[in-house]
């Protein structure tokens, strides 16, 4: 089984209720905008330096956008002599899909191509997606179609991205990675309904945008989410979860 295979699984099991279709709505929305991204990324990479197959490889296979553009970043400033310090910084960004897989490991289905095919496609988008639904049904389909949706999205716009880099002059000035960011804010948006999570947000990016100047690309990404963990942990603005009323 592959990814065209998990595709045709959730267009079979149409949603019924209206999670599911939220969960349909949500899932497209984001892969658009996720996905027009990877033009930038397509023509990046060739003026880095990467032939037109090499930058569509890289989509296949690593297919983790923070740790693809943090590679061709690497190897545009310093070669192929960079290219130790490219991986090593594309490996660290792409750790935090290690803590999202434990997440999302009881979503997306028992059957060990579920497994396999979700473990590729498991990234913040398809993650965030699936977790912003409250129904576990709805979660499942908000995963497998963010997931697979972006996947074949982005893999098409890298190779438009690669082949018309030229003629797009210089892709970073169309903002596309400002469609992404807003996605994110509007799955975000409707969990900020209290002061523990509003605290944890405003900490992680203080971290966050405070140490990416200074360190390696990845390492500000784990500093947020271990200023997450901790404040999520402490529970220090969370009030007594036991008397809270739930929401």
């Amino acid at each position: 089984m592959n990814v065209r295979s998990s595709e045709q699984t959730i267009l079979r099991e149409r949603p019924e209720s209206p999670a599911e279709r939220r969960a349909w709505r949500d899932g497209a929305a984001v892969a658009v905008a996720t996905s027009a991204y990877g033009v930038s990324f397509g023509a990046l990479a060739v003026a880095a330096g990467l032939d037109v197959w090499q930058a569509c490889v890289l989509s296949l296979l690593m297919f983790t956008g923070g740790s693809q553009f943090a590679f061709i970043g690497v190897i545009a400033s310093g070669g192929l002599a960079a290219a130790p310090a490219a991986i090593a910084s594309a490996a660290l960004l792409g750790a935090r899909n290690v803590v999202y897989a434990v997440r999302m490991n009881p979503i997306i289905g028992r059957s060990w191509w579920h497994r396999i095919t979700g473990a590729h496609i498991t990234v913040d988008e398809s993650t965030a997606v699936s977790l912003a639904q409250a129904d576990p049904r709805a979660r499942r389909v908000g995963f497998w179609v963010t997931g697979v949706g972006i996947f074949v999205g982005w893999n098409a716009a890298t190779l438009a991205g690669a082949l018309l880099g030229d003629v797009l002059g210089d892709v970073r000035a169309y903002g596309l990675d400002a469609a992404a960011a807003a996605a994110f804010l509007a799955l975000l948006w409707p969990r900020l309904r209290s002061r523990q999570a509003v605290a944890t947000g405003v900490a992680a990016a203080v971290v966050a945008a405070a140490a990416t100047p200074w360190l390696m690309p990845g390492i500000p990404v784990l500093l947020a989410a271990a200023v997450a963990i901790v404040v999520g942990w402490f529970n220090w603005w969370g009030g007594d979860a036991r008397t809270e009323a739930p929401r």
